[in-house]
């Protein structure tokens, strides 16, 4: 039954960090946080609700790496560079948005996939002078 406990929790620290994915969503667009936060924070925003990954999950470890820890440090370190009036504003909006959805950012998608079409001309260009 201590199962419960631990399940519970990890639901309840998941529900918390999408909320703060939409703090920070609605954060970055406050004209009162500094550009290299809103900088940060807009990156931060744009990678979690990506429909594709920079390392997809397929691969072992690697995969859910970001998942479980790249994303949850970047929405921290975004969070602590936002001044608290704002979060304390945004936090109020983003429960009035609670239940929506996450928005898909479609030109975030993009750049990975690009990213990936880059690496694999690349790994072929390689592996094409060596054989």
């Amino acid at each position: 039954m201590k199962h419960r406990g631990v399940f519970s929790k990890l639901r309840s620290k998941a529900r918390e960090l999408k909320q703060n994915l939409f703090v920070l969503y609605l954060a970055y667009k406050d004209p009162r946080i500094p550009k290299y936060a809103k900088w940060f924070t807009l990156c931060v925003v744009a990678y979690a609700f990506s429909p594709i990954d920079l390392i997809p999950d397929f691969i072992p470890i690697a995969g859910y790496l970001d998942d479980l820890v790249i994303v949850p440090l970047g929405i921290t370190l975004a969070l602590r560079m936002i001044p608290s009036e704002v979060i304390e504003d945004c936090r109020a909006e983003a429960e009035a948005m609670r239940g929506k959805g996450k928005p898909a950012n479609w030109a975030a998608a993009a750049v990975f996939i690009a990213v990936w079409i880059l690496f694999a001309v690349w790994l072929g260009s390689v592996l094409y002078r060596l054989f």
